[in-house]
């Protein structure tokens, strides 16, 4: 379990302890932390800049010369060579100077005749590891939204700043698989007390049992299924915030609707799925063991030959996830979705960790369903 530091301060007040001192304080009361990690350490001198003008370099195709103000008097000229770098971009900026994980230094250079002062940056560049890098900005130069500030820290704006302490969790701490249940084992350390979120949100007079029937026929591996149906959903990212407490967590952020159910599992420990309404292609939620031979595409693209022994949700006729371990491809949410059905449910434990072992897939969801969830959400 990856704990921010930042984080846990919405729920526990931690003035006077620092980083170091609190992960001593948890392995003494008897949860190991393995190790505390600050990325910015190793990293100087990178602020957020503003792409004010780009062209391509006369003498190179696959370079971009940049005029980027970082907010100084003078703009100043980067070469590029990411694919994605484009005018307006508001973007990570090793100005010269800065140093880079890996002792990495920016100095000013020429580039097939042209002065680069500096360096745009992608996240990988800056320290994050590359499967938790969103998939637009894999291949190339992050880019910040609008409203990020000219000049400003981009380690402090990415979180980089952060203190991330590993615990290694025993199996019988199930209840530190999230960021209250840690709040509560940190608060009792302290003597301090939890800070509950608050929750608020719109009602409507519609009904999900308009939309969708559930029918559980799987009682012992499936206690209890709850959905509610989300209409007028809009795609898009999710604010900058979010994306950096999922990848300070270990999980590489998709869209604001995927994104959000992920950030619910690591503060409740309850994990939650979003299918899109509309690919179910039915009204109907059944749960059952998999037919002999079934065979579905989970959300890694993978084809599943499944088995009689595996718990899986489907829309009455097909399998849509594999209960408790991964969706499937065909009600995935993207670009389109504009109605979300969102399931949150108890799935045993022994069931789901069949089914995970059957097809060496292994998820944050799983993780938490194998050992028992103790923090649950209501629908």
């Amino acid at each position: 379990m990856f704990v921010s530091y930042k984080w846990l301060q919405d729920y526990v007040d931690l003035e006077g302890i620092t980083p170091s001192e609190l992960g001593e304080k948890i392995t003494r009361s008897g949860i190991e932390v393995e190790g505390i990690e600050v990325k910015s350490d190793a990293i100087k001198n990178v602020v957020i800049g503003h792409v004010v003008e780009r062209e391509q370099h006369q003498d190179a195709d696959k370079l971009n010369k940049c005029q980027v103000d970082v907010g100084e008097e003078e703009l100043v000229q980067i070469i590029c060579g990411a694919p994605n770098v484009e005018k307006g971009q508001k973007v990570a900026v090793a100005k010269v100077g800065a140093v880079l994980p890996g002792g990495f230094k920016i100095k000013k250079a020429k580039l097939r005749g042209e002065a680069s002062h500096g360096m745009i940056c992608s996240l990988q560049e800056l320290g994050v590891e590359g499967k938790m890098v969103p998939k637009e900005f894999a291949e190339g130069i992050y880019v910040f939204p609008n409203d990020a500030v000219v000049g400003t820290d981009a380690l402090e704006a990415l979180s980089l700043d952060d203190a991330v302490l590993e615990l290694g969790l025993t199996p019988n701490r199930s209840d530190a698989l999230s960021m209250l249940g840690v709040a509560y084992e940190v608060a009792a350390i302290l003597g301090r007390e939890v800070k509950v979120p608050e929750t608020s949100y719109n009602t409507s007079s519609e009904k999900a049992s308009d939309y969708i029937s559930v029918k559980i026929e799987a009682e012992q591996e499936n206690p209890l299924y709850l959905a509610k149906v989300i209409k007028n959903v809009q795609i898009g990212p999710s604010p900058l915030w979010m994306q950096n407490r999922l990848m300070a967590a270990g999980i590489r952020p998709h869209n604001n609707v995927v994104d959000i159910t992920n950030y619910v599992l690591l503060e409740y420990g309850q994990p939650l799925h979003a299918f899109d309404y509309d690919r179910l292609n039915s009204k109907e939620i059944v749960v059952r063991l998999a037919n002999d031979g079934e065979v579905m595409t989970t959300l890694d693209d993978a084809e599943r030959k499944l088995l009689p022994s595996n718990l899986v949700i489907t829309n009455g006729k097909e399998p849509i996830a594999l209960a408790g371990v991964m969706g499937g491809a065909n009600s995935e949410v993207y670009e389109a979705t504009s109605t979300v059905l969102l399931e949150s449910a108890y799935f045993a434990g022994g069931s789901v960790r069949a089914t995970s072992k059957d097809h060496g897939l292994r998820s944050e969801a799983s993780a938490r369903f194998e050992k028992g969830l103790t923090l649950t959400v209501s629908l």
